[in-house]
């Protein structure tokens, strides 16, 4: 028998009968899960402001972005006349040059209207498209294009308005008339969104027939330049009409603002929305209001360009994966479709130049098909 320690204890322990070891320490109470969620960004850029950012969209916008300052670079150099990057930079620094009339008259006014009107469309389309929860609607298929369209052509063919700064205003009067009539023939207790875009389609066929009747009275040479601006171009555009429509873009940034958050809860169903507090039909009608506008200006800048509109959200949202259409998102896309359209439409058949909206309406009706038959 082996000899116990002291006081009978078996054990080499301390008095007291310890057995020497240390008592697991008890498990800390989990973190309380993050109020952000793992695929958004979170800034606070003062106190009083913070914003939530998603991480894929904010990659898409960069990406987008210098996609856009490449395709605008490479419109600044290539036409009829080839001009090095070298060159057009020089251009824009102020440097004499060869080149100052087609660079920096001719291309640059041009493309900067084209990405301005390509924003414009591209987050008109995702506003309208986000109050009728259709992604077959748009500016353009609502009636809202034909609207401004029959204002400008109207104002045009009678000589009420000559100055093209004056254009855009009229446009807007134009879009938001034909919106408050399209609004007004679908409200039935509330906007139905479906009635909406019926209304809208049935109505911008009634505005291509007054816009008929005024070429058809119209003298031949002032007809023919009509057509040309019926079918969507930026030939012959630049500073008149792509400083009243960055106004337009400008004055309209805290309305965005506030619409890159309404259009959240609209993506839920109406009841939802409105049990978390959200005024639906007044949401719905500020987003409108907001996206006819952003479309009739640039229709009167560049006249009705087809579909960019209608094609700009979606390539947006399939490539930021949202649940919602981003606008920013909308707005690049747009403005990289049109001014990569515009290039095509310059250099394909030289030296004739496609109207850029004959093109995008080539490339968007296919579109508009393949959707329609993807749709139950």
């Amino acid at each position: 028998m082996n000899a116990g320690s002291p006081g009978g204890r078996t054990g080499t322990g301390s008095p007291g009968g310890s057995t020497g070891t240390t008592p697991p320490t008890p498990p800390s109470p989990p973190s309380p899960p993050s109020p952000v969620h793992p695929g958004s960004l979170l800034l606070r850029p003062t106190p009083h402001l913070s914003l939530l950012l998603h991480r894929r969209s904010l990659a898409v916008a960069v990406g987008l972005l210098v996609l856009l300052a490449g395709v605008m670079l490479a419109s600044a150099c290539l036409g009829q006349t080839v001009v090095s990057p070298a060159e057009v930079w020089a251009t824009l620094r102020g440097t004499p040059g060869p080149y100052d009339l087609v660079v920096g008259e001719l291309r640059v006014p041009r493309i900067v209207l084209g990405a301005l009107v390509g924003v414009a469309l591209g987050v008109a389309g995702a506003l309208v498209q986000t109050v009728t929860r259709n992604p077959l609607a748009s500016p353009d298929v609502i009636g809202v294009g034909h609207g401004a369209a029959a204002a400008t052509v109207g104002a045009l063919a009678t000589g009420l308005v000559s100055a093209p700064s004056a254009l855009p205003v009229v446009s807007v009067g134009g879009g938001l008339a034909a919106a408050a009539l399209v609004y007004a023939l679908a409200w039935r207790n509330g906007l139905q969104p479906n009635r909406f875009v019926l209304t809208g389609v049935g109505i911008g066929v009634a505005l291509s027939a007054v816009v008929q009747m005024y070429l058809a009275d119209t003298e031949l040479d002032a007809a023919e330049q009509l057509k040309l601006w019926l079918t969507g171009s930026l030939n012959g555009r630049g500073w008149e009409q792509a400083g009243p429509l960055g106004a337009v873009l400008v004055l309209a940034l805290p309305a965005l603002v506030w619409a890159s958050r309404a259009v959240r809860p609209l993506g839920l169903d109406p009841e939802t929305a409105s049990g978390l507090g959200v005024r639906v039909d007044r949401v719905r009608l500020g987003l409108t209001v907001l996206g006819v506008v952003l479309a009739a200006a640039a229709t009167g800048a560049a006249g009705p360009i087809g579909f960019l509109a209608l094609t700009s959200p979606q390539l947006a949202r399939r490539l930021t994966r949202t649940p919602h259409l981003p606008l920013v998102a909308s707005g690049l896309t747009g403005a990289v479709v049109l001014v990569a359209a515009d290039l095509v439409a310059r250099t394909l058949v030289p030296p004739l130049e496609i109207p850029v909206g004959a093109l995008t309406a080539l490339v968007g009706g296919p579109y508009l098909l393949w959707l329609l038959g993807r749709r139950p």
